[in-house]
């Protein structure tokens, strides 16, 4: 199994993509890869869409965001 397969299979696993596997899952995608690879990839960018793959990277994002920054957003849009 290649190594994007590999990372893949282990996110739908654990159901979590950390910030070094994401980091790996970028130098891999930078460099030639097969079908194999990029279904796989596919696959886990569609279970991160859909929620059941949640993505350290972004969590660590939202965290530094003040709660009351997601309240003035929605108090805009309405």
């Amino acid at each position: 199994m290649n190594l994007i397969c590999e990372i893949t299979q282990q996110a739908l696993l654990t159901g979590y993509l950390t910030t070094e596997s994401e980091n790996q899952l970028r130098q891999l995608l930078s460099r030639e890869y097969g079908t194999e690879d990029l279904k796989a990839f596919i696959h886990l960018q569609q279970a991160v869409m859909e929620g059941f793959v949640r993505q350290e990277s972004r969590e660590l994002f939202f965290s530094r965001i003040p709660p009351e920054s997601f309240t003035q957003e929605v108090a805009i849009a309405s």
